[in-house]
């Protein structure tokens, strides 16, 4: 089926996303994360179309949505979901399923938190919501949350070609890596190279510390109302590990939980797979 392409207003910004699917279906929301776009769901947008509603927004200051100066827009998770829950309300989505990828963990955790009623389902690949799932990788962004100047030089190596293609590389097992495309971590090295995004992203690493707070209220929210949970995780995956994943079970002992032979970006390997146990999920679960 066709994937469409729009842009609408939220709080005077343009927001970008991508729909397939038919509107009479479920709905399941995309939450992409760093340092991708909505691009990210292009080949589960054409694989779930066909028995689902589908709506995938790029973040502000990601891909194609508004990219206001970092001196003119709250950079934070707090804006980013307020801005999400203004589109989901502007699309008329009063119930929906979410997928939480990377940053979009703490923004979609904190809608389901907030609107319990709202959310029908959970799907996380790499989405935390746990302090197992943090790595050594995150030393250095904790440690710019601590101590921005003396830091940053480090963090943004982060924001470098050879960290965006590292993301999408490390970890997939060798008989997968002539799925990667080239074209991934091109596309999103040209959306962090455009003027004033580093500086975006800096912001960002640095307001990821207060998602951390939220952790509590999430889990609260899991174990009060027991949201169907399907966690499709890359084991190999040295940004959210997978113990990460793992820890959903201890306040959703009926969580299903996949880890995965990949890294961070399991879509890309393993996207068939996912979508099957998304449809096998959902199948289920959702009334």
């Amino acid at each position: 089926m066709t994937t469409r392409h729009h842009t609408v207003k939220i709080q005077g910004l343009d927001v970008f996303y991508r729909e397939a699917g038919d509107p009479a279906d479920p709905t399941l929301v995309l939450l992409h994360g760093f340092p991708t776009s909505s691009a990210m769901f292009r080949d589960l947008l054409r694989d779930l179309a066909g028995d689902y509603h589908l709506i995938a927004p790029d973040h502000i200051g990601f891909g194609q949505s508004a990219m206001p100066a970092v001196d003119e827009f709250d950079y934070g998770f707090e804006k980013l979901t307020e801005i999400t829950l203004g589109l989901l309300d502007k699309l008329g989505l009063d119930r929906f399923a979410l997928y939480i990828q990377d940053y979009g963990a703490p923004i979609g955790l904190r809608i389901a938190s907030r609107n319990p009623e709202r959310v029908t389902a959970i799907i996380s690949q790499s989405g935390n919501a746990y302090m197992e799932g943090f790595t050594p990788f995150w030393d250095v962004l904790f440690a710019h949350a601590k101590d921005r100047s003396p830091n940053e030089p480090a963090v943004r190596g982060l924001l470098e070609p050879d960290a965006t293609k590292w993301q999408y590389t490390h970890g997939v097992p060798a008989d997968r890596a002539d799925r990667l495309s080239p074209d991934t971590w091109t596309l999103d090295q040209a959306y962090l190279d455009r003027p004033g995004n580093k500086e975006i992203q800096l912001q960002l690493f640095w307001d990821y510390q207060f998602n951390l707070d939220g952790y509590p209220a999430f889990q609260e929210y899991f174990r009060t109302h027991r949201p169907p949970v399907l966690v499709t995780w890359g084991g190999n995956d040295e940004i959210f590990g997978p113990d990460g994943a793992r820890a959903f079970a201890r306040d959703l002992p009926d969580a299903e939980i996949h880890i995965l032979d990949a890294g961070h970006f399991a879509l890309e390997t393993h996207g068939p797979e996912i979508a099957a146990h998304i449809r096998d999920f959902l199948s289920r679960t959702l009334r």
